[in-house]
């Protein structure tokens, strides 16, 4: 039986004939509780603030509503084709490619187009894709900002609006660029609003009746605070522990397609080199992977070329990977929300799945904020002597290539200097990271501060 979906059909929810005909080529015959409650407000032209848990299809409702608005409502007249009829705003590349992909699907029998923009990848291909035509502009902060500056598009043709993960905004600092962007919009009255969050704190709430019409708060959420479906075990391994540890339990479980977190880039990648000493086929994702490699590493996954990937917070929300069976929490995490983002990218859209933590010496102290946050205990297990691995030496890494990295940071202008300073603040503790990008948000104009803080 599948639990995660409604009785509501999609098909009796009145959307347009293609969305429906695109719906039927995906397989999505019911909707998920968030998009049965979600999508009948928004087709009625009702502004919505909805919050639920990563992972139950968050993206498809604002999707489905911004589709079938723009394929009801006649555009404005004399829309110049730079001109967007709804713009998506997300905090991180990652989230913003994986709702550009979906957007895709669910257009696939229209004449809309999706267009996507965010730092670290092709400036002029991305500003030439505007400006030859857009319908629905997805991207991250920054680059928007720096477009909507330059003129390369404006929103008198402006429909739709839609801030995903909200509340990462906030983490991110990014929340006095998302107020500058609301203001230069038409009013609330004028325009179909939504803001989606994993959580709808207070701050979040605000926001939206500051910058929304009446909004409607959906809040579909389980009895816990994490997916219901994650089965969740805590070891309490000694720092020398750790290692031996996560091998062990990576031969004994075997899992097709895992996760590991970390803290820090250093530990993330350290553990990388150490299971790639040890024949596992692995990816490592931190604040100053290039954009290129990302991608890259993100579809090695999906598609099994390797078969764990190691990340640091920076990888915690926003990505839809199918089949990930397995999150390992190496370091608990210093935020106690972070560990709720870790742990749902297993179990989506009604899979099942694990989610296994480390309580080391390092980051132990940790473990009380995470259980009050969560509602529960987490379950322990004993560390024997069966399920600490025999490793081998971590894999060299490639020097010539850290080298050539450093050659080129030094040849580099202060932008890509700003940019490596400013991606590692996502991976800081979240004082530091918050005041950090306060104070990177103020000089949100300048293109090179801009690109880096996405």
């Amino acid at each position: 039986m599948v639990t995660h979906l409604s009785t509501t059909a999609f098909k009796n929810m009145g959307l347009h004939p293609s969305l429906e005909r695109a719906l039927d080529d995906l397989g999505y015959e019911y909707a998920t509780p968030i998009q049965a409650q979600t999508i009948p407000l928004l087709l009625e032209s009702n502004d919505v603030a909805g919050q639920a848990q990563t992972g139950t299809g968050k993206t498809n409702a604002f999707l489905l509503a911004i589709l079938d608005e723009l394929l009801t409502l006649p555009e404005t007249k004399e829309r110049s084709a730079n001109e967007p009829r709804a713009l998506i705003i997300a905090p991180t590349r990652e989230l913003v490619i994986q709702i550009y992909e979906d957007a895709k699907k669910l257009a696939k029998y229209t004449k809309l187009k999706p267009c996507v923009v965010f730092g670290g990848a092709d400036y002029e291909k991305q500003r030439n894709d505007i400006e030859s035509g857009c319908d629905i502009l997805i991207g991250t902060v920054g680059r928007l900002i720096d477009y909507f500056k330059q003129g390369v598009y404006n929103f008198y043709a402006l429909d739709c609006v839609v801030l995903d993960e909200a509340d990462r905004m906030f983490d991110l600092g990014f929340i006095s660029d998302i107020r500058y962007l609301f203001r230069k919009m038409p009013p609330a009255k004028e325009r179909l609003s939504m803001l989606f969050s994993a959580t709808l704190s207070h701050r979040v709430k605000e926001l939206a009746y500051e910058h929304m019409n009446n909004p409607q708060h959906i809040h579909v959420e389980a009895e816990q605070v994490t997916a219901d479906r994650v089965k969740q075990e805590l070891y309490y391994p000694a720092n020398r522990e750790k290692l031996p540890l996560l091998i062990g339990l990576m031969n004994k479980l075997q899992p097709e397609k895992s996760m590991i977190f970390t803290n820090t880039r250093r530990q993330a990648e350290k553990v990388w080199l150490t299971l790639k000493g040890n024949g596992i086929k692995s990816g490592l994702l931190t604040g100053d992977v290039p954009q290129k490699k990302r991608i890259r590493l993100l579809e090695e996954l999906k598609k099994g070329t390797i078969d764990v990937l190691i990340a640091t917070d920076v990888a915690a929300r926003g990505l839809h990977i199918t089949g990930v069976s397995h999150v390992f929490n190496f370091d608990l995490p210093d935020d106690a929300e972070d560990y709720v983002h870790r742990i749902g990218r297993t179990a989506r859209a009604g899979a099942e799945g694990d989610a296994i933590s480390f309580a080391g010496e390092d980051n132990a102290f940790n473990l009380p904020a995470i259980e009050k946050y969560i509602g529960f205990s987490l379950p322990t297990a004993e560390v024997t002597p069966n399920l600490l691995a025999d490793i081998k030496p971590p894999a060299t890494a490639d020097k010539r290539r850290r080298a050539g990295n450093r050659n080129q940071s030094q040849r580099s202008s202060g932008n890509q200097r700003t940019k490596n300073r400013d991606d590692n603040v996502t991976e800081r503790n979240p004082k530091e990271k918050a005041t950090n990008s306060s104070t990177d948000s103020s000089t949100s104009t300048q293109t090179s501060t801009t690109d880096s803080r996405e």
